[in-house]
């Protein structure tokens, strides 16, 4: 029996025959906190997040979780096993027309019938659960109105609201702040730095601001075609890891 909240070994992934996305990807996740994934566009950053939650089946591996497969389960298992796993969007997600209270209560549909969730039926408790969570992400006195009507680091609070009503085990995050301004991606990690400690689960985020990885990430995966060339602290990260992970030196500063 494993004490690791996810373990992935030689996860291998590709779209085309021959022409693997990902390649023998090793990781143990046994903490929680953010672990900040990082990386040039195209080294499979996203495609390793979309192996651990099954928006895609990966060619080879093991993804282990709660004591199963979830690179081979199918069916019900499956989608028992998903709803442990809080996803947060990069372009968020959300049901424009609905409100920002039924937005988030839409992370509980993964535990009710189609008839339940058909009906909206929601219990007692999970609509007290999503106040309490907007309470948490500052948008209390943002309930009832439309999802439409926010602005980009608003409707990312949402997105965090309702990834965490599913209860999750665990929380991915595909590049939650590339659509937001500094000072509003800033506030973004900050969230999600706070309730991950709170709720005492890991969180992977995948980010293009390696600076702002090393701020609120307590460990760090560098990856580069396809493979972990990183994996350690924050602090260790040297510019010879960042040019092994990213290519060529101009850029750094």
């Amino acid at each position: 029996m494993t004490s690791s909240y996810l373990q992935i070994k030689q996860l291998s992934h590709a779209y085309t025959p021959g022409k693997p996305i990902l390649r023998q990807i090793d990781i143990d996740i046994t903490e929680p906190g953010i672990i900040a994934i990082i990386g040039p566009s195209g080294t499979g950053k996203s495609t390793l997040l979309r192996c651990i939650n099954r928006l895609i089946t990966p060619s080879q591996g093991q993804i282990l979780f709660r004591q199963a497969d979830l690179a081979a389960v199918r069916g019900k298992e499956l989608r028992r096993l998903r709803r442990h796993i809080g996803m947060v969007f990069q372009e968020y997600n959300l049901v424009e027309r609905l409100t920002v209270l039924e937005n988030v209560l839409t992370g509980r549909l993964g535990y009710m019938s189609a008839w339940q969730a058909w009906r909206r039926n929601f219990a007692p408790e999970d609509l007290a659960r999503a106040f309490e969570l907007l309470e948490q992400v500052g948008l209390a006195d943002f309930a009832m109105q439309r999802a439409d009507s926010l602005s980009g680091g608003q409707r990312q609070r949402v997105g965090i609201a309702r990834a965490l009503m599913q209860n999750p085990y665990i929380l991915l995050a595909d590049e939650p702040t590339s659509s937001l301004d500094p000072k509003t991606a800033v506030e973004i990690m900050e969230l999600m730095d706070t309730l991950a400690a709170s709720q005492g689960i890991p969180t992977l985020v995948n980010i293009h601001d390696v600076k702002l990885a090393q701020r609120f990430a307590r460990r760090m995966i560098g990856m580069s075609g396809g493979q972990v060339v990183y994996d350690g602290a924050p602090a260790a990260i040297t510019d010879a890891h960042l040019k092994q992970i990213y290519g060529g030196e101009s850029w750094l500063v």
